[in-house]
């Protein structure tokens, strides 16, 4: 059986030649390319391994391509107004889009709007859902990140308001990206904005002592300006990170070990989450037991990255800026400029290739252990989308074709006053949690469930007398049964040898 081979996918904001292109991640070979219009940022998402979904930059549709017929534009899923941002479930049974400042909920099956949230105050910049499928998470301008259990979204009651399970607001400026963990409900969560913060590891308060001054810093009360690292179970913020720049993409290796965040000037990031340096802090002229001192997080700088010039490289060796009160330590040097922002980031699956996408119109790839670049790949335009894949079966196979076609996506809700027409003579599948029409929700069945359980059981034990007594009966007449079978067997026995023989 052959490898899975990882493909890079990705998108540019000209879409001269294609609206997306697919090619091996490690000889850099085309595999496909897509056509049929502009994906916007974060905006490109895979439809249970046999839909590409592209979400068309500042207009109010989705384009559909099944993955092997690349040349043709299967469908284009209408919306009420332009996507800001687009991702389904892993699963393949939900289909969420940011428009404006609300998100939309989708079945794919059926193509019902099954819910409309509302609790963002400016337009949705990122939309994830867990590797389990059982919550979402939404970032936008309003600078807050909301965490959402699907479960309690589908059924909540129609009078009611859906709630997020954790309101998120400890940044300052918009939310640009976000990357969920593996873990399901337990996973951990980075979230990057342009207050220069990347938040979010397993680190409590009570662990560490505050820190003051460098950097890039672990901080149990967030910096004015960090990306953060959150736990999805507890809501917990674990770690803020501060830089001096915008931070604009944010991912994480599979296993968790260091945290990449690409800057609006270009520069990539390289946070190490599992080596802490202490510094010394006040009066403590040295790191101790009792006085440990401010803990600092490795951080390392891809040389040159999507820099216009690589003379003005920061490099991992030179000092890092020093920000406490009003003292100021040595300053960085101004290394890019705000065209070549970094738009993307993703890691290979081993961990050893990073994949970078940026306003230069290039997509890199870089090797992770010794930070060069191994290849560059030039596009048309700014980079909107750029992400590493193992190839399905489905896009490398030419008989492969979905297993239900796409259905018509409803613009209003199931069952509005003024929804979309009825259509008749479809089969309704009805996938996952969500029930609708008159029949009883999953609470309702789940008490009848209780209520039958509860009844046999009182069956079961004013009948167990009774059949306790019949069972009795029949073993003592088994038992005399045989006793009947033995003495008879035993006096054929004497019969037979104490017969005189002739």
């Amino acid at each position: 059986m052959a490898a899975p081979i990882e493909v890079a996918v990705c998108t540019d904001s000209s879409a001269q030649l294609w609206s997306c292109v697919v090619w091996e991640l490690h000889s850099g070979a085309n595999l496909l390319t897509y056509r049929g219009g502009q994906a916007g940022p974060r905006g490109l998402t895979l439809l249970n391994g046999e839909y590409l979904l592209a979400a068309q930059l500042g207009k109010n549709y989705i384009s559909a391509w099944e993955l092997q017929r690349k040349d043709q534009l299967q469908q284009k899923i209408m919306c009420p107004g332009p996507v800001t941002c687009l991702t389904t479930s892993p699963n393949g049974l939900y289909m969420l889009a940011g428009i404006a400042e609300s998100i939309y909920l989708w079945e794919v099956s059926t193509g019902n709007l099954l819910v409309i949230l509302s609790r963002h105050y400016q337009d949705i910049s990122c939309l994830q859902f867990t590797g389990d499928s059982s919550h979402f998470l939404s970032g936008g301008k309003d600078c807050l990140v909301l965490v959402w259990s699907l479960c309690s979204v589908l059924q909540v009651d129609s009078s009611r308001t859906p709630a997020p399970r954790h309101v998120w607001s400890h940044h300052t400026l918009p939310i640009t990206d976000m990357h969920c963990g593996f873990g399901g409900p337990l996973a951990r969560v980075a979230t990057a904005s342009l207050d220069q913060t990347v938040k979010g590891l397993p680190f409590r308060a009570a662990q560490l002592p505050a820190p003051l001054g460098p950097q890039c810093l672990w901080s149990p009360i967030p910096y004015p300006a960090c990306p953060q690292l959150w736990e999805i179970s507890s809501g917990e913020l674990l770690l803020s990170v501060l830089f001096d720049v915008g931070i604009m993409a944010v991912t994480m290796d599979l296993a968790e070990h260091h945290m990449f965040c690409g800057g609006s000037e270009g520069s990539i990031f390289q946070v190490d989450l599992c080596t802490w340096v202490f510094e010394p802090i006040g009066l403590c002229p040295s790191p101790s037991p009792q006085c440990p001192g401010a803990p600092r997080a490795e951080v390392q700088l891809y040389p040159s990255a999507h820099c216009p010039s690589a003379s003005t490289a920061w490099t991992e060796r030179e000092e890092l800026p020093v920000r406490t009160g009003q003292r100021e330590g040595v300053q960085r040097p101004q290394t890019c400029v705000p065209r070549n922002q970094v738009t993307c980031l993703s890691v290979s699956t081993d961990g050893s290739v990073l994949l970078s996408g940026s306003h230069d119109e290039t997509v890199r790839v870089w090797d992770i252990q010794s930070k060069q670049c191994i290849r560059t790949v030039t596009l048309k335009g700014p980079v909107t989308n750029a992400f590493i894949m193992l190839a399905p079966v489905s896009m490398l196979s030419s008989d492969f074709r979905p297993s239900l076609p796409l259905p018509h996506f409803n613009k209003h809700l199931l069952g509005a006053e003024h929804g979309d027409e009825q259509r008749h003579g479809a089969l309704t599948l009805r996938l996952g949690l969500h029930q609708q029409g008159s029949e009883p929700s999953y609470l309702e069945r789940a008490e009848q469930l209780h209520m039958v359980m509860c009844s046999t059981m009182e069956k079961n034990v004013l009948g167990g007398q009774d059949q306790l007594r019949i069972r009795i009966t029949e073993l003592e007449d088994e038992v005399q049964n045989l006793r009947k079978i033995n003495r008879d067997l035993f006096d054929f026995s004497t019969r037979i040898i104490t017969r005189p023989t002739k």
